[in-house]
This record gives C-alpha cells, structure tokens and sequence, in this order.
C-alpha cells in the first residue's frame, strides 16, 4: 500500500518534470483552454509511458518545488472528461493528499494516469489542439508527435523504485492516526475504524442526533494508510454508516427560500475493502433537484443580480442587502436547478467580487460550484 504523501515528496525530491510525471501550481477544468492543457499531458503522460504509472503532483511551485496546496477536488466524474476527448483513454485517479503544513482547507491533488500499452490521441478538437493529436514528454514538456511514432520502455524501473520507497507502514499510519486526532481536530468529534486488519479511516466532524440518525459538518474523512483525504467540506453535512466492510458516506446540501430550509441528499460514496488488501471505491449522485415558484425566482434571481452589480460598481450595501449577499451562490444555485440557465454562468463571473465581499460567502460560493461540477457529468 503505497503513501501518497511520501509518493509526492519522493516524486518532487527525484529531479525536475520528466517524461513520467508533471507538476502544476494549478489546474482549471471550467474552461476549454484548461480542460485541453490537461488532456495534453494526460495523452503525453499516457504515451510516454506504457508500462508504468505516470503522476502528476497539483498545487506545487514549479520553480521552487514549494508545497503551496489547492482546493480540496472531488469530482468523481473526471474520467468521463478523459473518456470525452481522448481515444484509447488511460485510466485515472485524481486523490486530495493532506499535508500536515498546510491549512485545512487546502491539500495536494495528485493524479495517477495508469500504465496503457496503447496509444492515446484526441478524439476531437477543443480549444486550439485538433482531433487526432498525439502528444509525448520530451523531457518536461507535452509535444505533438507524429503517428508513426516508436514507444519506447524507459521508466518502468525509476517509477518501481519511487513507489516501492513510498510504500506505508506502522509507524506512518499511527502518526497519521494521531496527527488527524489530537492535532488536526483536537476541537472535533474525532472516530476511526479498522477495516480488513489493513485499512485505518479516520473522520471528524461537528456531530448532531436527529432521532436515531448522527449527522457531521465541517467534516474531514481521511484513509490514514495513504494519507488520502476522502471527504472535505467547510458547511454541508454528512452521514456516515460502516460495517466491517465497507464505509458508506451520504452528503446533503442545505438548501431553500424565504427561511424556509431542508437538508437534500446529493451523493453517495461507498468504499468496500477487500481481503486481499485492495479497496474500490463507487460514488452515486442521488440529488433530485427542489423546484419552486417561478415567480418567487424571478424575484430572488433579479435581487441576486442587483446585489452583485452593486458590488461591481463598489456601490456600498444596506445592513439587509450584506445579509442576503451571503445567499447569492445558493440562491444562483436553486435558480439555474429551476431553468434559469443564466444563473450558473452569472455565478462564475461573480466569483471575484464574491471573494474580495467576504471570506465566509466565498466558501459558500467554492461548495455551490462543487456541487455543480458533481451534476456536469452526469
């Protein structure tokens, strides 16, 4: 079982890029020119290497190798995008690494692009690459090839001997156990299971009863063997069930009008563990949309738009207009559920002023987009 921590400051500690792994202060797949830079190094990565794994380490300075951290980034549905827009499609897994340094907010994505004897190329044109490219690493760098290219075996043995150095232990995975408890969520109701005699998660989270049900916010869920954040969230709530096979988590978003709120399921995950030391992990999207008056909409959609053209124009807000800012992402949220289609992209171009109005609305505006980054792909 490999470290993911140690696997990244193994990767990083190796030398610069190379033809088997990237690294990025950041990626951004809510635009064509973003989604395309990715896929680039995903077919790159994927031909440069056939007979091993390729990684790319997010949220790492490119000049300093400084440990800077992004979002926590949990979109199941990433290898639809892969499976969109690349032939002969590599598997991959995007995983959020917790680093003990940094806040608990933020966290390094590291991408693992399986080993594919086969060679990958754009299915179709997105931004300025056309359909049918072929990309290779020379050295550090994606480049278009040609299609009578030759794939060669040069890395299998280096990239061995980093996961094998990266692999998991007892005394990491009982540091893990007490960093996550007694540092991390010294304030939170802290939990840990064992499963399979192999397999240590551990949660936290602000725990309430409601009748027989307990249900967490400000929830972390780590698998401690890897240092793997499963599941981070600053405001919704979750519910955690688990047998001695399985950990099941259950996410709903609070949403409504008028002070008139309920608690609706949007996704669940289901982690089995198997005996011989493997783990799957399969994530459902369970969210039926609420529906409300048109009318009422138009109204809060209208207001929504008032609020945000004030802050453009740096116009000052009424003590009732700061309160109801801090509705502006839910409240787009619930209007482009309910068909107002401009809702989502007014919410996108109000992500600055949202961030420079107050932190806590941000944080409110991050979890809108992740939700709706959820439903894209399904």
């Amino acid at each position: 079982m490999i470290n993911k921590r140690l696997l990244i400051k193994n990767l990083l500690a190796h030398n610069d890029e190379s033809s088997f792994y990237d690294k990025k202060r950041k990626i951004d797949l809510s635009s064509k020119e973003g989604k395309a830079k990715f896929l680039k190094h995903i077919c790159a990565l994927s031909n440069s290497n056939p007979k091993n794994n390729s990684y790319i380490v997010i949220g790492v300075e490119d000049e300093t190798n400084e440990i800077r951290g992004v979002d926590f980034f949990d979109d199941s549905k990433i290898q639809n995008l892969i499976n969109a827009y690349l032939n002969n499609p590599p598997l991959i897994v995007y995983e959020n690494v917790a680093f003990p340094n940094l806040p608990s907010d933020r966290v390094v994505g590291l991408v693992t692009i399986r080993a594919n004897p086969k060679i990958t190329s754009l299915q179709k044109n997105i931004w300025k690459y056309w359909g049918g490219s072929i990309f290779l690493r020379d050295g550090s760098i994606s480049m278009p090839k040609d299609f009578d290219i030759e794939i060669k075996d040069v890395n299998s043995e280096i990239v061995k001997s980093i996961e094998n150095n990266a692999k998991n232990n007892i005394e990491y995975t009982l540091d893990g156990v007490i960093d996550f408890t007694y540092h991390r969520h010294k304030d939170l109701d802290s939990s840990y299971k064992v499963f399979k005699e192999q397999f240590v998660v551990c949660w936290a989270g602000n725990a309430k009863q409601v009748k027989e049900q307990t249900y967490y916010s400000r929830v972390d869920i780590e698998l401690i063997n890897e240092q793997v954040r499963l599941f981070y969230s600053a405001l919704d709530e979750v519910s955690i069930t688990y047998s001695d096979d399985y950990f099941k988590i259950i996410e709903y978003v609070h949403l409504g009008l008028n002070k008139k709120y309920k608690y609706y399921p949007l996704e669940e995950v289901v982690i089995t563990f198997q005996e011989n030391g493997f783990y799957s992990m399969e994530t459902d999207l369970i969210f039926e949309p609420p529906q409300f008056n048109k009318k009422t909409l138009y109204h809060i959609y209208n207001s929504n738009n008032a609020l945000i053209e004030k802050l453009r124009k740096n116009i000052a807000l009424n003590p009732t207009e700061k309160k109801d800012l801090k509705n502006v992402p839910a409240n787009y949220l619930i209007c482009y559920l309910n068909d107002f289609e401009e809702a989502r992209e007014r919410l996108f171009k109000a992500k600055l002023l949202l961030r420079e109005a107050d932190e806590s609305i941000y944080e409110s505006y991050k979890e809108t987009v992740r939700i709706l980054r959820k439903m894209k792909y399904n």
